[in-house]
């Protein structure tokens, strides 16, 4: 599993929250940590599913998505 932080706009509600944390359940391959409003923390086998694969499914749910920088 790699981890993967992604900040997500439009976002703005417990509800918000469950979509995505729902929506990140049913992707094969991810296994979610953590969503907050604006956030969600998982880890991934990227055999099974790319970062970019999980953001397209937030985008098609209605939200905007991107790897989240993470400090060095």
């Amino acid at each position: 599993m790699e981890d993967l932080t992604l900040a997500i706009q439009g976002m703005s509600c417990g509800h918000c929250v469950q979509s995505i944390t729902t929506l990140l359940a049913k992707l094969d391959g991810v296994k979610t940590d953590q969503v907050s409003i604006g956030e969600a923390m998982f880890g991934y086998d990227p055999r099974r599913i790319t970062p970019e694969q999980i953001i397209q499914a937030v985008e098609e749910a209605g939200y905007k998505a991107q790897l989240r920088k993470e400090a060095v």
